[in-house]
């Protein structure tokens, strides 16, 4: 049986089974248990995660104390801090695990070092940031441009199965309503 992560790679690039190996030797495995935080506010991050099983929320808390959820992370998703994973600064947000989870990381120097010896995998990560940017603009737009009826439908449409995965009050923070607008949307 092939390892999900070159599963996930060969989606882009091709590999041998050699290349593979020097790729998944720069990558460490974790196993992290529901309401287990992998990201905290203020933390300097260095690992950025590829979740093999399991859901987990990219979240920051406004001043008013309100939780905005910003991602989720499902099965074959990259997540981290993005902002503190590369400049290594503080994180703005927390990485929480809805379930159970089982998640390979690499940190910021074995990504280094992966991708200066490993070109392939430098045109992997531009192609998936460049992927990444791309949902990131449909997001910003869809929160502009649509309704919250329009939202949620599109988020049903694209992604089902988080609705059986997540709490309806954490779909509600991710489209942006109250828990009853919610309610109202799903009748």
């Amino acid at each position: 049986m092939t390892h999900p992560l070159r599963q996930h790679i060969e989606e882009i690039i091709s590999l041998t089974d050699e290349e593979f190996d020097f790729i998944l030797s720069h990558f460490e495995l974790v196993r992290k248990r529901k309401h287990q935080y992998i990201v905290q506010e203020g933390e300097i991050v260095n690992k950025e995660y590829w979740v093999i099983k399991g859901c987990l929320k990219t979240f920051f808390i406004d001043n008013n104390g309100k939780e905005h959820i910003l991602q989720f992370g499902m099965e074959n998703w990259w997540i981290t801090d993005y902002e503190s994973y590369v400049k290594q600064t503080k994180s703005k947000t927390f990485i929480d695990c809805i379930e159970d989870s089982e998640l390979l990381y690499i940190t910021f120097e074995n990504r280094e070092k992966l991708t200066a010896g490993m070109h392939k995998m430098e045109r992997f990560w531009a192609k998936k940031s460049k992927i990444g940017r791309i949902a990131l603009q449909n997001r910003i737009i869809s929160l502009l441009q649509n309704s919250a009826k329009e939202r949620y439908e599109l988020l049903l449409e694209q992604y089902p199965k988080l609705f059986q995965r997540v709490p309806k009050k954490m779909i509600a923070a991710y489209l942006g309503v109250s828990r009853e607008t919610l309610s109202r949307l799903n009748s």
